[in-house]
């Protein structure tokens, strides 16, 4: 293949003369430098102007270098494809494939990233414009030293004992481990191919770390982030990050003490978080699919391992330095990424201020990654790397983790590579973030805003709050309700039910002698409407410019003056629990609800509105998501609709759905889908979701108000024709 005779442009005119067949030279030594190294052995570090100190030959300009004009460097070593899966069966084609760093460098190659030209043009390049190409960290096979500062001799030992087993041996124990949480394969050039890995990362590490290059890209495999410190582990052997860091912190420690790590491929990097847990001087992020621990890597057999969970924050003196940005779902794209870069990356990135900074990309969140199924776009990956470059003075390391998709992972990281080497990313048109992302995100900011002073704007310490004998503005505005409401003789009903009594204590009023009233309205509502209007400084929210808007107070008004019995449900938007310590509450999602409503509805029409026989007429009303509850009693009805709109059907009363039809009137804000969406439309106009009203308003409280009088009109409607036995005898019956 062509890309094996690619040679990063390496400061030398004679490349072909001392070049091993994979374009790239055999390294001098194990233990290397971080010097950049032509074909033949000289550094391109010269001692006088555009000459070698060793040879005379053609090195890096003096006068670019005491300038601070470094070039982007590569380190890539065609041995690393060596290893490859032992066990060939009918269909020997695996993720982790040996081509991923090939198709890497031809694509770097063909949109001129790799010097190509004759050996005159190159001593041109070099004198005049140095920077226009990467240029070469030579790979080397780490030592077993550098492998030990994260991995235990056992876990080294076993990985070295595989260049000695027969092929035979080889098969079986990739048969037994690529399978389940191990999920590995291994071959005869396994352990070669590791070292070089590692010590490509190395090498790329030490060069940017001591200024020879601005930055580097490290296209290496087998991969590391999933490697533990005593055992390999989904596609990876030894832990390559975290090996360089070490190595950099130790042969460094005056300019190297801080190094940030960010982890963008789209599985957890279980083994390097668990590497650093307590370390003070590593900070891990890490962006990925956790799907409530059902995505790879999932949940270590051990309990007392942490997993990658966002309120995983470290241990000990490495507190706050653990952050897992664990997105619930595949599906994340650019919207996402965008917004946790700038909501929680870089604010953190810049307070905890690294010395270097090192990507884990894996690129198996890119879009047309069969196992990551996301959709980050080759642009995204130019913008978060730009964004890091602004961190540790731009000493930015790149080293390949995952990515599948050959396509996807040759042009993201191309895209990573030409920002790196000073081209701005390109423009792009950022999504808006979906509503569960942004949850996620708020979650993770309130983990971590005890250990980060930029992450603690607008988080609420509940912990403290309860101590203080603080309440949730939801149980102020219910308590300031019931009283309110005291006036009409109203009382709390006290639910008896296990799961829910929590939640709904004192959100379930009365009025007094509600058994005995001839006409019942029960409503089942939304909590009021909080507006703010922050200050513009500081973004504090005063009292005085906050307002609660509660559309149900006319309604009751108006029935307890017109002797109706009223049941007044106010259905929170949480669930109220025993540890309620949570930062951030997430409101319930519907199915949640629909649970709760369900077992409340049930509860009152078998305690309450079934033993009441004075009650001629019962009329049901529902505001908001609240308006669930209508699958319960439907007997007349009149909702307001800001949310879903939902069908009603019965499989036991096949004249429920157009009985509802035909005695239902649900008022649905102006904005609302159904009116925009044809297919929605369709279904409205079919009452398939009953009487449906396009309201000229939007919002629950404006609705309420502008069609108070609509509604009473409806329910004399109703009355007039149960009195004018309009009605036959079934539908007499549903009412009462």
């Amino acid at each position: 293949m062509d890309v094996d005779q690619d040679v990063v442009m390496d400061g030398t005119a004679d490349a072909p003369s001392i070049q091993s067949a994979n374009g790239y030279s055999e390294p001098t030594s194990k233990s290397g430098g971080s010097s950049l190294e032509t074909p033949n052995g000289h550094s391109a570090d010269s001692s006088a102007e555009g000459t070698s100190s060793k040879s005379g030959e053609p090195g890096y300009p003096e006068r670019f270098r005491r300038k601070g004009i470094l070039p982007t460097g590569c380190c890539y070593d065609d041995r690393m494809k060596l290893h490859a899966n032992a066990d060939f069966g009918p269909n020997p084609h695996h993720p982790e494939d040996p081509s991923r760093i090939e198709v890497i460098m031809r694509i770097f190659k063909k949109h001129g990233l790799l010097f190509t030209g004759t050996d005159a043009e190159l001593i041109d390049v070099i004198n005049n414009r140095p920077t226009s190409y990467m240029w070469r960290i030579p790979a080397r096979e780490a030592t077993e030293e550098e492998i030990r500062t994260v991995h235990r001799v056992e876990h080294f030992n076993w990985v070295k004992a595989l260049s000695t087993k027969t092929t035979h041996e080889l098969r079986d124990i990739s048969a037994m481990m690529d399978q389940g949480r191990e999920s590995l394969y291994v071959g005869s050039m396994t352990y070669e191919a590791s070292l070089i890995s590692a010590g490509g990362a190395i090498e790329t590490c030490k060069a940017v770390v001591t200024g020879t290059v601005k930055n580097a890209f490290a296209v290496i495999r087998p991969p590391g982030h999933h490697a533990e410190y005593d055992q390999p582990m989904g596609f990876c052997l030894f832990n390559n990050v975290p090996i360089a860091a070490k190595v950099c912190q130790k042969e460094y420690p005056d300019i190297c003490r801080r190094v940030m790590i960010l982890d963008w491929d789209v599985h957890h990097g279980n083994g390097i978080q668990n590497m650093f847990y307590e370390d003070p001087n590593i900070l891990y992020i890490s962006l990925h699919v956790y799907k409530n621990g059902d995505f790879y890597p999932g949940k270590p057999d051990n309990p007392m391992i942490p997993d990658g969970g966002m309120e995983q924050c470290g241990a000990g003196n490495g507190l706050g330095k653990n952050i897992n940005i664990a997105w619930h779902d595949q599906g994340m794209g650019d919207g996402e990424y965008m917004a946790a870069f700038q909501k929680i990356v870089m604010p953190i990135g810049h307070e905890f201020n690294p010395d270097l900074v090192i990507i884990s990309a894996g690129f198996d969140a890119a879009a047309g990654d069969e196992l990551g199924a996301c959709f980050v776009s080759p642009a995204c990956y130019a913008h978060m790397t730009h964004m890091l470059m602004s961190l540790a003075g731009g000493k930015v390391a790149v080293c390949l983790e995952g990515g599948y998709n050959l396509i996807a992972i040759s042009k993201s990281a191309l895209a990573v590579a030409q920002t790196l080497m000073g081209e701005p990313p390109p423009q792009m048109q950022i999504p808006r973030i979906s509503k569960e992302a942004s949850k996620v995100l708020a979650k993770v900011q309130a983990y971590q805003a005890p250990y980060w002073e930029c992450m603690r704007p607008g988080i609420i310490d509940v912990t403290e709050m309860t101590k203080n004998d603080s309440s949730r503005l939801h149980d102020v505005i219910r308590s300031s309700q019931k009283e309110k409401l005291s006036k009409y003789g109203m009382l709390p009903l006290y639910i008896q039910r296990d799961i829910i009594f929590r939640s709904f204590e004192n959100q379930v009023l009365v009025t007094k002698g509600v058994q005995s009233a001839k006409k019942l309205l029960l409503i089942v509502h939304d909590p009021p409407e909080l507006h703010g209007q922050p200050d513009p400084l500081d973004n504090s929210l005063e009292p005085h410019n906050s307002w609660v808007s509660d559309g149900v107070a006319k309604y009751i008004d108006w029935a307890c003056n017109n002797d109706f019995g009223v049941i007044d449900i106010n259905v929170p938007h949480y669930i109220t629990r025993t540890d309620d310590t949570e930062h951030f509450t997430p409101r319930m999602d519907e199915k949640t609800l629909q649970m709760h409503l369900q077992e409340l509805m049930c509860y009152i029409w078998d305690n309450y509105l079934q033993l009441y026989d004075g009650a001629d007429e019962i009329y049901l009303m529902g505001v908001g998501n609240a308006y669930l509850g209508i699958k319960v009693l439907l007997i007349n009805r009149i909702n307001f609709v800001d949310g879903s709109l939902r069908p009603v059907k019965s499989d036991v009363d096949e004249d429920l759905s157009s009985w509802y039809k035909d005695n239902s009137q649900v008022y649905v804000a102006n904005d609302h889908a159904c009116w925009s969406d044809p297919d929605l439309t369709r279904k409205v106009m079919k009452r398939r979701f009953g009487n449906a009203i396009r309201s000229e308003v939007n919002g629950l409280a404006p609705m309420m108000d502008r069609h108070f009088k609509d509604v009473l009109r409806f329910i004399a409607e109703q009355a007039r024709k149960l009195h004018g036995g309009e009605t036959t005898e079934d539908e007499g019956n549903r009412r009462g």
